[in-house]
């Protein structure tokens, strides 16, 4: 496998909530038994999902300070308020 596997809640993706939509879009309670919790911890705690990008110039990053207009943008792509991305977020503000 060459590529990279990079998670939610780690620092290329370190929103936890966005396992939220994969386990929607894979219907994981459903099909693998997985569910999360109200503070995105995955069960059963042997549990794992990420993306997966298979290409060998794929890199891992991370992310760094998310500036006010990045944090408005995120907010308002991902539907929801400031102080909700600033909860999900806080060690990526920027002060």
């Amino acid at each position: 496998y060459r590529g990279i596997r990079p998670a939610p809640g780690y620092p290329a993706c370190p929103d936890h909530s966005e396992k939220e939509k994969i386990f929607r879009l894979l219907d994981a309670p459903g099909r693998a038994g997985m569910e999360l919790t109200g503070g995105f911890a995955m069960l059963p705690t042997a549990s794992v999902c990420g993306y997966y990008f298979a290409h060998p110039e794929a890199r891992y990053f991370v992310l760094g300070p998310v500036l006010p207009d990045q944090l408005e943008d995120y907010a308002r792509r991902k539907d929801c308020s400031i102080e909700d991305v600033r909860r999900l977020l806080p060690a990526n503000l920027h002060d």
